[in-house]
């Protein structure tokens, strides 16, 4: 992927909406999956969540599901080592490996259900998030949340810079692997240690050309964010209002219903 995740919260449509609203509602759904004893909550969720994301946002579905299998990888593993490691009950499947009795049971099974849709749901919160609202704006939000002023200025420089050590680490690797720096084990390591070294060097260099800008600009230790307000359309309340009613009422009538 070229293209990082500001570049599409930038292109899409629900950008333009009150960023507020969509913190509440991603706030409601994480909360909303965590807190349900059945995955048919936060199933809903995330299939609300992906619409808003897919449809209304114009999100590529094919970069969305990307983005999805890179954590539902570590989910996958954790369910697995609760639906096989946990639980009572009976036993639903029951097979030897490697001479060692594995078993899955009723109980352990629902776990690993219910744990795996909250996964679910509160990736694809976040992403609905990420990919709809360009970070200086969340920052922005931030601020006008009264959050301390050091923690959000700490957390858009080390945002900022994150890509910029991605990109010169990349153009290093790249210059080392055209000198076949790569081409054996032996090389392999002698050249990430050079790189991790130059790396540590350049940035130090660019903290101390950062430093010596923001004073030439007469840095006072602050820096100014602008907040956008943008107004909620009646349109947009309603809607959000039908998605919070329908996720309680589903929230309310399947605590008590069994999968298994």
């Amino acid at each position: 992927m070229t293209n990082i995740l500001d570049d599409y919260a930038l292109m899409s449509p629900l950008r333009h909406r009150n960023n507020w609203l969509k913190l509440a509602i991603v706030f409601f759904g994480l909360l909303a999956g965590v807190s349900s004893t059945s995955p048919i909550t936060p199933l809903f969720i995330a299939l609300c969540m992906s619409f808003a994301t897919v449809g209304l946002g114009n999100t590529p579905i094919k970069l969305y599901f990307k983005l999805l299998l890179a954590p539902m990888g570590f989910a996958v593993i954790g369910v697995l080592i609760i639906a096989f490691f946990s639980g009572s009950g009976p036993e639903m499947l029951a097979f030897e490996l490697l001479g060692y009795p594995l078993s899955i049971r009723t109980d352990g099974f629902e776990l690993a259900l219910l744990v795996l849709s909250r996964s679910i749901s509160g990736m694809c919160c976040l992403y609905f998030l990420a990919l709809s609202t360009p970070m200086i704006e969340l920052f922005a939000v931030l601020k006008a949340s009264r959050l301390p002023e050091s923690l959000i200025e700490l957390s858009m420089l080390i945002y900022r810079y994150i890509f910029v050590f991605l990109d010169m680490a990349i153009c290093i690797r790249y210059a080392q692997t055209v000198r076949l720096g790569y081409s054996n084990f032996k090389r392999s390591i002698n050249s990430l240690g050079m790189l991790a070294s130059t790396l540590f060097i350049r940035s130090w260099e660019q903290g101390d050309k950062l430093f010596l800008a923001m004073n030439s600009r007469c840095y006072d230790g602050k820096m100014t964010l602008f907040e956008v307000h943008r107004p909620v359309k009646a349109s947009e309340l309603l809607l959000t209002s039908a998605y919070f009613l329908s996720t309680l009422a589903l929230f309310y009538f399947t605590k008590n219903i069994s999968i298994v």
